[in-house]
């Protein structure tokens, strides 16, 4: 009986040592993905903003209306996810408000599962509240699902934004290679405001 609890504790120590591991690389994964030598500069992400948001307009009917009643749109062009079973994503880019950029941000998230290669999608967060914005814009490190809740909106029948039923105060959309994503997650990303020169 002895030997069989001593076995039972092993066996749980090596979990929570493996689980500490993959934590431990899931958050040096995310530190050391390349930003400076490789970051946008202020120019090349407000046009990469520019197409994001043509593209929105263009696959989603109603969303160019849509985004005309928010108070601010943050748009992170490309958001790059990279690594072999704990990887780490990250991106740049702006929030706009009354179509002008006010203030750039970079997004960045741990990542698991098995991924070949790097990945990249397209983030857009719309405020339909002042008050979240608000929130948002006062923060030095905004986190998802901590400091405000993102709701991921999917279209309605007809593929059209079912704007009578959206009541949240942040909504996100996700785009891959083949269109809008669903039955994903954007919980533990952290946007954070950095600075570009104009």
């Amino acid at each position: 009986m002895m030997h069989t609890r001593s076995q039972r504790t092993g066996r749980s120590g090596v979990g929570t040592a493996t689980i500490s591991l993959i934590l431990l690389a899931a958050l040096l994964a995310v530190v050391m993905i390349p930003r400076g030598s490789h970051a946008a500069t202020a120019r090349e992400i407000d046009v990469s903003v520019d197409v994001a948001l043509e593209r929105f307009a263009k696959e989603v009917p109603g969303a160019k209306e849509f985004l005309n009643g928010a108070k601010g749109v943050l748009v992170f062009p490309s958001v790059i996810k990279a690594g072999i079973v704990v990887g780490g994503e990250y991106g740049e880019g702006a929030l706009r408000i009354g179509g002008r950029t006010a203030d750039y941000y970079s997004t960045a998230a741990a990542s698991f599962g098995l991924q070949l290669g790097a990945q990249s999608k397209t983030i857009i967060l719309v405020f339909m509240q002042q008050e979240a914005l608000d929130a948002f814009r006062r923060s030095e490190g905004w986190k998802v699902g901590v400091d405000g809740s993102v709701a991921l909106v999917t279209v309605g029948v007809g593929g059209a934004i079912d704007t009578e039923n959206i009541k949240d105060p942040i909504v996100g959309f996700v785009f891959g290679q083949k269109g809008l994503m669903y039955n994903l997650t954007l919980e533990g990303a952290k946007i954070t405001r950095i600075h570009k020169e104009k």
